[in-house]
């Protein structure tokens, strides 16, 4: 073979080398620039979810300091939003918002003369709640793989 073409080969060759590691240089800049923008979507979603669960907890919680449970349509909202919750959070950070709604309708039902605010303070669900969700929000940390009960702050809420 003439090195002529031997040459004109490898130039070609050379080039083709060349012109796939710029476009798969450029895809994988692309992908992981998509999945930035993906992930700080998730993070704006579920840090507003998780805002409006609290909002929507405090509401009926400050109702229910003073007022009996008179209209149960009252939870249709915060039920909702636990059922949003249970797309995009983890298995604690549900059993937290449950803990939360499950204090609320104890204390709807519990006579607003005989109320203590320091035996429901004990529990610390709903400030445990809002710890959590910040935590998740902040780092994310309550993806699918991540380990809550290992967490520093899941020891403080318990």
């Amino acid at each position: 073979m003439n090195n002529a073409y031997m040459s004109a080969i490898a130039a070609l060759a050379g080039s083709a080398v060349g012109a796939l590691a710029s476009f798969a240089t450029t895809w994988l800049t692309l992908h992981s620039h998509e999945r930035a923008d993906r992930f700080a979507q998730a993070t704006i979603r579920r840090e507003r979810l998780y805002g409006e669960f609290i909002e929507e907890a405090s509401k009926l919680f400050t109702d229910a300091l003073t007022h009996q449970l008179d209209e149960p349509s009252k939870f249709v909202r915060l039920y909702a939003l636990v059922g949003n919750l249970r797309l995009c959070a983890s298995a604690d950070v549900i059993v937290k918002a449950e803990e939360a709604m499950r204090l609320i309708f104890e204390t709807y039902n519990r006579p607003t003369s005989t109320f203590v605010i320091s035996k429901i303070g004990r529990r610390g669900t709903p400030m445990c709640f809002g710890r959590l969700a910040k935590l998740a929000v902040k780092t994310c940390a309550f993806s699918r793989n991540f380990d809550v009960k290992n967490n520093w702050l899941w020891k403080i809420c318990r």
